[in-house]
């Protein structure tokens, strides 16, 4: 499945949601030398419950809007995304 993603790299804490259309990457790391590509992928495979090889960054190296292939992704796991925790935190 692929999946348009957007970055925020720099964040005060790592955190991902589901808007419907866009998922939202916080990394605590900066934009330098592909270290924010890197947290984002590994966000995204902890956020989605995948191995971190089934998460592939396909376009968008150097842009905030990137995109994803994610091999093995149920849709339903992108919906559990955007309702909030029991916990009241994401």
């Amino acid at each position: 499945m692929r999946i348009a993603v957007r970055a925020h790299p720099r964040a005060a804490r790592s955190r991902v949601t589901w808007d419907g259309t866009l998922l939202h990457v916080w990394v605590t790391v900066p934009a330098v030398e592909g270290a924010a590509n890197r947290a984002l992928v590994d966000a995204v495979a902890g956020a989605l419950g995948v191995r971190r090889s089934a998460v592939r960054l396909v376009a968008g190296e150097r842009a905030r809007v990137k995109q994803l292939e994610v091999e093995g992704l149920a849709p339903e796991r992108l919906d559990a995304l955007s309702r909030p925790s029991p916990g009241g935190g994401l």
